[in-house]
């Protein structure tokens, strides 16, 4: 914790910072594949354990080696994105390791060790054990990913809303005294849902895709078939349970981080009854003159949707951009105090805090320091503001926040679309028979179904920004004082790696599916 008051070079915050950007990116690369395929094979095998048809047992055990290939690959880089937090961030990992570490050490004990236990069972027991346990060994595997899911959404939906916790300036350290406050926090469940059901929109589109391309070569036809019908449904049912819990994630942001929601919306200037902007010309290049603009150009919105996604009322009041900077007077008549009065009651804490350390060192007396405790825990609130040199830092990038939102709930709705025509023409035409156009339009919403997962990513990344932990330790006071050099050197080095565990994947992956299910 002493480093969290050196001053960290630009140069180590932004390759920290591009680090563990480049590991989360290639990391989301293979985790929601991985969910989406558990419900997938689950599915296949419990077709095979109802009517005992060989046929669902070797469709199984095709998703399942797909599965497998998948979630060797997402390990590997999971367990890399862990290891960053102690080499890269150890002010963060000081300051809130014994709150952050709780989600993970329980993913680890108990979701990593369930994964492992049966996903052995699942592999290697079709001949060992009986048809039911080996039935509910493959969906507890993909249950053990899923709950592996859920603590590390665990883990940053506190740091986009930290609950449950106190900071003690003996240990100087954040501690937690509500493990259930963290666990079953309001953002971590409706986050959790929503991360859970994209991904079986990427799960569906990828098994629709694989399908399609068996029909497209006129090979593995009732395989396909059977396969496109699961697929559609579980993308179907994901897209549509994803944007319900999406509305529900974003009353939560609306809550805790009004700050990113007006950077999605472009919202320079909030009031009551504002509309959601459905298009606008938000230049991607640039940041806005959020001080001088009303609205963006071109905006197409549909009136009163902001103010009801934000506070279930038609009529609720969303702060915008300026709103937020200047402070601003909330519905139930409290006053948000403006970006400057946060600023420099986060210094006073910082200075307390260094008092109170002082003065502890110095033998002063208990009730001297209990005034000075007194003192910090008011100012404690926005101890991390203290950090910030300008109002402006508080503002995310917008053009980021406002397209990648866009391109997220855009994509959904064509998902939802594309599935449901998919499971039309798969139960009242002719699947079999379709044009080729139709097979290579199913392929090539693959990467469009990750461009969307990952544009969900950013949005609540760079939406939080420049906080590490909202309000609480902005991204420059939570890396670690190591040269920039290294962070690069390491950078390039990690680049290669996940290219090329990528690109062998791929690989792996094109070959067995070419190879096809095996009898």
């Amino acid at each position: 914790m002493n480093n969290l008051f050196l001053d960290i070079t630009a140069g180590a915050v932004d390759w920290a910072r591009a680090q563990f950007a480049l590991t989360a990116i290639y990391h989301w690369l293979f985790v929601p594949l991985t969910l989406g395929l558990a419900v997938v094979m689950g599915i296949a095998e419990t077709c095979y354990y109802r009517t005992g048809k060989p046929f669902w047992k070797q469709t199984a055990k095709f998703w399942q080696r797909l599965f497998g290939i998948n979630f060797a690959m997402g390990v590997a880089t999971g367990i890399i994105l862990e290891f960053e937090f102690g080499t890269n961030w150890s002010n963060y990992s000081w300051l809130v390791g014994d709150i952050f570490g709780a989600p993970l050490a329980v993913e680890g004990i108990v979701a990593f060790f369930m994964e492992s236990t049966f996903v052995a069972v699942m592999f290697f027991g079709w001949k060992k054990v009986s048809k039911g346990f080996h039935l509910a060994s493959t969906w507890l595997t993909g249950l053990g990913a899923t709950i592996s899911a859920w603590w590390i959404l665990v883990a940053n939906a506190w740091m986009q809303s930290p609950v449950g916790c106190e900071f003690n300036p003996d240990t100087m350290r954040n501690e937690m005294v509500s493990f259930a406050e963290v666990a079953l926090s309001p953002f971590a469940v409706g986050k959790f849902f929503h991360t859970v059901t994209s991904a079986w929109i990427i799960g569906g589109v990828f098994t629709v895709a694989v399908a399609c391309w068996y029909l497209m070569r006129r090979r593995e036809q009732k395989l396909a078939v059977e396969s496109i019908k699961i697929g559609a449904a579980v993308g179907l049912v994901g897209a549509l349970l994803a944007g319900a819990t999406g509305h529900l994630s974003g009353e939560q942001v609306a809550k805790t981080q009004p700050m990113k929601l007006a950077a999605m919306e472009a919202l320079y200037n909030g009031g009551t009854d504002q509309s959601l902007t459905a298009v606008a010309w938000v230049s991607p290049f640039a940041q806005p003159d959020y001080k001088s603009v009303e609205e963006p150009p071109l905006r197409i919105a549909m009136p009163y949707a902001l103010s009801f996604m934000a506070t279930r009322d038609i009529h609720g009041y969303v702060p915008g951009v300026n709103d937020i900077l200047n402070g601003y007077t909330r519905p139930d008549g409290t006053q948000e105090p403006s970006a400057q009065e946060k600023i420099d009651r986060g210094k006073k804490a910082i200075q307390a805090l260094a008092t109170y350390r002082e003065q502890k060192e110095q033998g002063a007396d208990s009730t001297q320091l209990s005034a000075l405790h007194e003192q910090l825990k008011a100012d404690m609130p926005y101890f991390g503001y203290g950090y910030i040199k300008s109002v402006d830092e508080l503002v995310p990038p917008i053009p980021v926040c406002f397209w990648a939102f866009r391109v997220m709930v855009g994509m959904g709705c064509l998902f939802i679309l594309f599935f449901a025509a998919v499971l039309f023409a798969a139960y009242r035409k002719d699947i079999t028979k379709l044009k080729r156009w139709h097979y290579l339009a199913a392929i090539a919403l693959v990467p469009l179904a990750y461009i969307a997962s990952e544009a969900g990513w950013l949005v609540a990344e760079f939406g939080r920004q420049p906080w590490t932990i909202q309000d609480m330790l902005p991204v420059s006071a939570a890396v670690s004082d190591i040269p920039a050099g290294s962070v690069a050197l390491t950078f390039f080095l990690f680049l290669a790696l996940f290219t090329t565990m990528l690109a062998v994947e791929i690989n792996i992956m094109l070959k067995q599916i070419k190879k096809g299910p095996e009898l």
